[in-house]
């Protein structure tokens, strides 16, 4: 009997190519969302049930009395998300799989590389802490219930819609006009960055599986490129052979705009290099072959292929020309 799985999303970067996986190796997959999402088409063979999480009452309804080998929650930020889940699920499901964030490893490190038993602590990012706060109620739950669950840290994942830069295709089409761009820091930080199909074998891998039940998992890739090489191999797939790249400190950055800042200092800022001996062993498929050099390739080929997609920020252009006009070296 194939087994039946519940994913609580389905249409996101990392929730899209894992349902694809999922049913390609024979899972029965629900997905649960409001049905407005039209950016990535749901995977054939994947049933679609419409409700609202965040309404209880909608997810009854259209759920009734199912159960599922799993449930998979990509769509949770804070404790209340999850707790509601866990009213809703509780003794319907065999594993409760919550997709974490590998910002709430401890921030800056002070080892790599990062393991699983790394603290979990970023005083930058609330959402970070609000992961963090999220995993303290499933650990406690499993340890004072057995709830079934399982933890997946995924780091920085992208599929062809994600510019992987703040700023989205601002920057890209900013390097194409030939103008400056910002790059956090020095541009020398190594940045661990994964596609979204490699982390889909690792997810989908853990589904059903006892050994992953009360067990915390990061799945990322190996590649980790410096900020400046991400910036050039967006560049240069993007046709821009000399991008021009200005490096800007991250609490500058930070200063200027503190929401921005938050996600910087919090997570992008620092080198950040991951052991995946841990998934690898549970899931030895998981071998990530997708390096950003091609992923950028189709970043740009999909926005090229609809002008709608090629959308310009004002706001952050006229950040990014504030920031130049104070930051950019120049002679003293």
């Amino acid at each position: 009997m194939a087994l039946r799985a519940l994913f609580i999303g389905g249409t996101g970067i990392i929730s899209t190519e894992a349902a694809r996986r999922a049913v390609a190796e024979g899972v029965d997959v629900t997905l649960l969302n409001r049905g407005r999402s039209t950016k990535r088409p749901v995977p054939e063979g994947a049933r679609v049930v419409h409700a609202d999480v965040r309404d209880p009452e909608s997810v009854r309804a259209a759920l009734g009395d199912q159960e599922f080998d799993a449930v998979v929650e990509f769509t949770a930020f804070t404790p209340e998300h999850v707790q509601a889940d866990l009213d809703l699920f509780t003794g319907r499901t065999g594993q409760y799989v919550f997709i974490s964030s590998a910002s709430a490893y401890q921030t800056p490190p002070t080892h790599l590389p990062v393991v699983e038993s790394t603290p979990l602590r970023n005083p930058f990012w609330e959402y970070s802490r609000d992961k963090i706060a999220c995993e303290d109620l499933l650990v406690r739950a499993y340890r004072d219930t057995g709830l079934p669950m399982t933890i997946v840290r995924p780091s920085h994942t992208y599929d062809a819609t994600l510019v992987p830069m703040d700023g989205g295709w601002t920057v890209v089409d900013r390097m194409r006009r030939g103008l400056e761009v910002v790059v956090p820091g020095d541009g020398t930080s190594r940045w661990t960055i994964t596609h979204s199909a490699d982390v889909a074998v690792g997810l989908v891998g853990l589904l059903g599986r006892e050994e992953a039940i009360g067990e915390a998992f990061h799945i990322t890739g190996d590649e980790a490129p410096s900020w400046d090489q991400i910036f050039r191999a967006m560049a240069a797939a993007a046709g821009v052979d000399e991008p021009r790249l200005v490096h800007v400190a991250s609490d500058a950055i930070a200063a200027a705009d503190p929401e921005l800042g938050a996600g910087i200092l919090g997570d992008k800022a620092h080198t950040m290099l991951f052991d995946n001996t841990k998934i690898r062993r549970l899931v030895p498929q998981f071998s990530p072959r997708i390096p950003f050099t091609q992923g950028a390739r189709e970043i740009v080929a999909w926005h090229d292929a609809d002008p709608a997609r090629r959308v310009v920020d004002p706001q952050f252009e006229d950040l990014t020309e504030r920031l130049l006009e104070a930051y950019r070296p120049r002679p003293l």
